[in-house]
């Protein structure tokens, strides 16, 4: 198993249950390519992985430095990377020790989800095993998006595999499925009888999985059209997109408040929709395709030297002095946080570090953030003013 990838996977099964028909779909169109977030991920894993194996005592002083040593030539290791794999492996020790004294945990552990989802398998960062209950646990290096564990059908699914493999060895009632994510601080978990689990499995997964596998056509538009390979060129996606652009718009004043907000939210799914299409468009044109009305030419170009390093001489030998030449500029938060890592930044600068107010945004009723009272900041705007 290791080195292939099933065609149903368990991350990207909150897209298959819900439009089994993107599976098909996703045949026809070209394979993503790997991406540096991919990367970094990668290797945050494997560096969770050794963390993990050092504390259990899987591997001596020795390997452990050996497979260290590699991981830090890789160009993607960092102070941050180094303190989220130690949150990672810590908050795993800490579930394995509230799992009970004979709790056991397995690293990296393959399973097979064959009897729900046709070639289905797949790989659990970390599952614990105590009491009356497993826990599966998986580590999520990006920070983009806050991941909840509740609902997730990826972790859903690693939860259903680790028992389906360990159902006839150990006595457990109870599935816990855990994401960790350590560059937010963030920890979440679903707790659920293995019967519902089971049946989730049998009413949801299974005939969707069957669908998918079947080629179906059925296609639904959702949050699960983000990260789908046929974003671009699925006709259902379009028409829900394109049906903003045919609205019969009024002049801004005439809109009804509902009319705004609906625009509003439709705007910045269709904003996204034309950049997939574009993005789509130049590279089918880069590989040849062509596209009825339009043509591939060089883009626009800024000046730039050829060589920093001969350009600093040449004007050092007409007589200009180094110091003007260079721009010395303290690394903003973000990079500083990679360079050392983010709890050791925030122990040596402390209240150095501040957030200013942000400048107001209309977003969505649903988002986490507390709304802004116009009243009060008005008023506060006017006491400025007046002093």
């Amino acid at each position: 198993m290791p080195g292939k990838h099933a065609k149903l996977s368990a991350s990207s099964a909150f897209r298959w249950i819900n439009c089994p028909g993107s599976v098909a779909l996703s045949d026809q169109c070209p394979a993503p390519g790997s991406s540096s977030d991919a990367d970094r991920g990668t290797l945050a894993h494997s560096l969770g992985e050794l963390k993990l194996r050092q504390i259990t005592g899987e591997l001596t002083p020795k390997q452990f430095e050996a497979r260290m040593k590699k991981i830090r030539k890789n160009e993607y290791y960092c102070g941050e990377m180094e303190e989220a794999a130690t949150f990672y492996a810590d908050e795993v020790i800490e579930a394995l020790a509230a799992a009970g004294e004979d709790a056991e945990l397995m690293i990296e552990q393959q399973f097979n989800l064959d009897r729900w989802v046709p070639e289905g398998f797949g790989t659990s960062d970390a599952v614990v095993i105590g009491g009356k209950a497993i826990q599966v646990i998986d580590l999520k290096y990006g920070q983009g998006v806050k991941v909840d564990a509740h609902n997730n059908p990826q972790l859903r699914l690693y939860g259903l595999g680790a028992a389906n493999l360990f159902g006839d060895l150990y006595d457990f009632d109870t599935v816990k499925v855990t994401i960790i994510q350590p560059r937010l601080n963030h920890v979440s978990t679903e707790e659920l009888p293995l019967k519902e689990l089971l049946l989730w499995a049998e009413e949801e997964v299974a005939p969707r999985a069957r669908m998918a596998m079947d080629g179906t056509d059925y296609t639904a538009v959702g949050d699960w059209c983000r990260f789908c390979p046929a974003k671009a060129v699925c006709r259902k996606h379009a028409e829900c997109n394109l049906e903003l652009a045919k609205h019969d718009f009024k002049l801004p004043p005439l809109l009804t408040d509902e009319e705004i907000g609906e625009v509003l939210r439709r705007a910045e799914e269709l904003q996204h929709w034309v950049k997939d299409v574009s993005d789509y468009a130049l590279q089918q044109a880069l590989a040849g395709h062509t596209f009825y009305g339009w043509k591939l030419v060089e883009g626009r170009a800024n000046r730039k030297y050829a060589n920093d390093i001969k350009v600093a001489e040449k004007l050092m030998e007409a007589g200009y002095d180094e110091a003007i030449l260079y721009e010395r500029k303290l690394y903003g938060i973000t990079a500083m946080e990679k360079l050392i890592g983010k709890k050791k930044l925030t122990e040596t600068l402390g209240d150095l570090i501040i957030k200013p107010v942000g400048k107001p945004v209309l977003v969505p009723e649903s988002d986490k953030r507390e709304a802004i009272n116009t009243t009060e900041a008005a008023k506060a705007d006017f006491n400025t003013s007046e002093d």
